[in-house]
């Protein structure tokens, strides 16, 4: 069984070559794989390894300036989620391509799972789901609103397509979720930056929601998306049921296999229409040299470190 911790905090990071220079000498020793994206705006990423050695590595990323409270979330896989370890910089850790928003100075109100299910019943409430719409196709809260977006950076022309009234700003509650957190409360920022007034997001997460709700009382429906080998986990955070079409990257059942559009690593129904004969052959050269790798018993890919 592999460990995996999935983490990620929005505060100041000056010197973001420093942090990566350091988070990748310590992680490589522990022999942690995954990806970390640093930003001067803080920290995310889901990483893998030992118990003993995840727990050396949270240890050393919280002692690290700002990093105290990282928040994570644990799960397991049978399967090795990750191949190799990435320390990536970017402009954002979660991108929504607007600089006026800032998480650290303005922000909604944090829910922890045992309160969210009283804000879904309040009946003021606006739910929203700020997952791209293959994430939500799987799974979601029961009354959320799906805005179909394909990427974050869609979200807040969504927002202003809605036309919400300045008393809808002022009287409703508006409570947002998305897979590990970090989405939802970058837009709790944006929302706040529009002029809601009560804006609140799930602390942690879908996957804090699943990790601590029984069943029994659970609002959520389906299986949650993310982003690693696993594709999708259960309400017990065990494996889900989906695959991931490597074309379009997109959540795919077994029934979806069937289907005659569908090719391994290569396209499917969602995808076959929108690949050009050069892609689809490209992708069937791709899905070769995994198969060779496979029965040499090798990774097509790393253990490359960045």
């Amino acid at each position: 069984m592999h460990e995996i911790v999935a983490l990620y905090k929005f505060c100041t990071i000056i010197d973001t070559n420093k942090f990566q220079r350091l988070i990748k000498s310590q992680l490589s020793e522990l022999q942690i794989v995954g990806t970390i994206i640093l930003g001067n705006e803080g920290l995310n990423g889901t990483i893998s390894g030992s118990t003993k050695s995840l727990k050396k590595a949270i240890t050393f990323l919280r002692s690290l300036e700002n990093l105290e409270d990282l928040d994570m979330k644990e799960s397991a896989s049978i399967k090795k989620p990750f191949i190799r370890l990435q320390i990536k910089i970017k402009e954002e850790i979660v991108s929504m391509g607007l600089k006026n928003i800032d998480p650290i100075k303005q922000a909604g109100t944090y829910v922890k799972p045992e309160n969210w299910n009283d804000l879904l019943e309040d009946r003021d409430t606006i739910l929203i789901d700020t997952r791209n719409n293959y994430e939500c196709s799987i799974g979601s809260f029961n009354s959320s609103i799906n805005p179909n977006i394909k990427n974050f950076k869609q979200f807040p022309k969504w927002v202003n397509k809605q036309k919400f009234s300045e008393t809808d700003k002022q009287t409703k509650k508006i409570a947002m979720f998305c897979t590990g957190g970090i989405r939802c409360e970058k837009a709790s920022s944006y929302m706040k930056n529009q002029g809601f007034e009560n804006v609140y997001h799930l602390k942690g997460g879908i996957l804090k929601y699943l990790e601590e709700i029984d069943k029994k009382q659970s609002k959520w429906e389906g299986e949650c998306f993310v982003f690693d080998d696993r594709v999708s986990v259960k309400h017990d955070l065990s494996e889900g049921n989906y695959d991931l079409c490597h074309g379009c990257r997109n959540p795919i059942t077994n029934d979806n296999k069937l289907s005659d559009n569908y090719i391994k690593g290569v396209c499917c129904d969602n995808c076959i229409n929108e690949k050009t004969s050069e892609q689809i052959n490209r992708y069937k050269s791709r899905q070769k040299q995994i198969n060779i790798s496979k029965t040499k018993n090798q990774n097509h890919l790393g253990p490359k470190s960045t």
